[in-house]
């Protein structure tokens, strides 16, 4: 370990989810991984809450979107953050009835089926799940496709393309596409494969445009709220889910991320460890600890960024 030792330590001390991506992503020593914890991941903590809650349908709350945020849609969204092992036979499962059933005219998920218009921030968030649990290639096809026609002559997306004609990207829409185009990437997808890169790597200038979080415009903070730190995120863009979409895009050496990297390590408490900022209002499975309060997943999630983007300190 380093000087994030006692950090580190507390971080292991967690459940089986937080203690194997601690384990994979911040242990200098792979070899001290121990092999047992990805297989202790859906009995444990968290992981084994949300698993509880499915119904024997398949379903989790009152189906594919409702309520937030222990509908299906977010409890597979929540699962596979926490690194649930992609052939977790339920979620496997369940994911198989999102992508077969909960399907629009349009081809993208849609929570009402019927709606005319689906929406491009649920896609990429369903893409996201769905690739990391191994729905098939022909259920993302029309997924992929709905995607990729709405990418904005900004580089980024907006949920409300399709619907109101916005001519501006959304950084919310644009963080949950690029998370799922990385998952579909890293799952070796092969359908428009280069075209889904492309429109990661768009999006991820569209973000850099803005410094992150900044208005184009004026150089303010957009939002306020996307100066503090969320944990579950759910569809909400923040620095540090903004600064995780860019490293997985291998985006970890560009001066336009100072601002954002500023903000994320001022977050950093006395201790070493980060805190969250208040949850989203709506039910949740795991109740994860109070604004304030050390939070182990904002924690993990702040350092992983950090050692991938100051890999000298």
């Amino acid at each position: 370990m380093d000087d994030d030792s006692e950090v580190i330590a507390w971080l292991l001390a967690g459940d089986a989810a937080c203690r194997h991506q601690t384990g994979r992503d911040l242990l200098d020593n792979a070899a001290d991984l121990d092999p047992g914890l990805l297989a202790a991941v859906p009995s444990d903590g968290a992981a084994a809450a949300i698993l509880a809650a499915r119904h024997t349908d398949g379903h989790w709350g009152l189906g594919f979107y409702q309520p937030k945020w222990t509908s299906t849609h977010y409890s597979l969204l929540e699962l596979a953050e926490l690194g649930l092992p992609g052939d977790h036979a339920a979620a496997v499962a369940s994911t198989a009835l999102v992508v077969r059933d909960c399907k629009g005219a349009d081809g993208g998920l849609n929570p009402r089926g019927s709606q005319s218009a689906s929406d491009a921030c649920i896609n990429g968030m369903g893409l996201r799940y769905a690739a990391h649990f191994g729905a098939p290639l022909d259920d993302l096809v029309s997924i992929v496709d709905f995607l990729l026609a709405w990418r904005m002559d900004d580089g980024g997306f907006n949920c409300q393309a399709n619907r109101s004609g916005v001519s501006h990207s959304s950084m919310h829409t644009t963080v949950c596409v690029m998370e799922g185009c990385a998952a579909y990437l890293a799952a070796g997808y092969s359908h428009r494969a280069d075209e889904v890169r492309a429109a990661q790597m768009s999006a991820a200038e569209f973000l850099l445009q803005h410094n992150v979080f900044r208005s184009h415009r004026t150089g303010e903070p957009i939002r306020p709220a996307f100066m503090l730190l969320h944990h579950p995120a759910r569809w909400h863009f923040d620095v540090l889910r903004g600064m995780e979409a860019l490293v997985a895009a291998g985006v970890i050496d560009d001066p336009r991320t100072r601002d954002a990297l500023s903000v994320l390590t001022g977050h950093r408490r006395p201790d070493g460890r980060w805190a969250a900022a208040r949850g989203y209002p709506g039910e949740t499975h795991v109740a994860y600890p109070r604004a304030g309060e050390p939070n182990r997943w904002v924690t993990l999630r702040a350092l992983r960024v950090l050692r991938r983007v100051c890999p000298s300190g």
